[in-house]
């Protein structure tokens, strides 16, 4: 597989995880990027991961994917106090 198709592929999955993502948490994809992106979940999470999540469901992936980012907001604002 060539390195074009393989990114290609893998920024497909991330939009489409985002867009599920958000649409399930009943906010905008753009504040869902967002915030997994500050988070560093997209490069992280969705691209590093993408061989064993774009195996599963998409149900399982925005939940997994929903699950991660509170989880990591969480760490976040306890590592702040």
């Amino acid at each position: 597989m060539n390195s074009t198709s393989d990114i290609y592929r893998k920024i497909h999955f991330a939009v489409m995880a985002i867009e599920a993502s958000a649409k399930k948490q009943n906010i905008s994809g753009e504040e869902m990027y967002h915030r997994l992106r500050k988070q560093g979940l997209i490069h992280d999470r969705l691209f590093r991961h993408y061989e064993l999540l774009h195996t599963q469901s998409i149900d399982w992936v925005v939940d997994d994917t929903i699950e991660t980012l509170l989880n990591w907001e969480n760490e976040e604002k306890e590592n702040t106090r």
